[in-house]
């Protein structure tokens, strides 16, 4: 049964994506853990390390001006001490593209607060969908 820290870890979650929808880089940097650690892959792109590559990342792909909604299912929380995972399907809406993207996040608790350390996308084949 779902706790109070299976809440805070999904509402850094949920913070991810609603940076993500609204556009915002202050957001999107307030999620993040600023460290070398961090990694990120986007859908189709190759790995990226250190919070300078992902936030440059992030700024990229807000300039093109694209609005996604993200509508979430399957969300697993798992939390081990400080670290805690989200598994989940980023079922994505726009004017251009659309799909799935099987997504694994990655955070690490920094005092009371849970900063994102890794994301991971990886884009779903309509056969292989749910």
């Amino acid at each position: 049964m779902p706790g109070p820290i299976d809440d805070e870890v999904l509402a850094a979650n949920r913070a991810f994506y609603a940076a993500f929808e609204a556009l915002d880089m202050g957001a999107m940097s307030d999620v993040w853990e600023h460290s070398d650690r961090v990694a990120c892959v986007h859908p189709g792109w190759g790995r990226l390390t250190g919070w300078g590559a992902i936030s440059a990342s992030f700024f990229a792909l807000f300039q093109n001006g694209q609005h996604l909604q993200f509508i979430l299912t399957n969300e697993r929380v798992d939390v081990t001490g400080d670290t805690a995972w989200v598994s989940c399907d980023e079922n994505i809406l726009s004017e251009q593209v659309g799909g799935t993207v099987a997504a694994l996040n990655l955070f690490a608790r920094d005092g009371r607060t849970w900063r994102m350390v890794v994301h991971h996308g990886s884009s779903v084949l309509p056969q292989h969908e749910g």
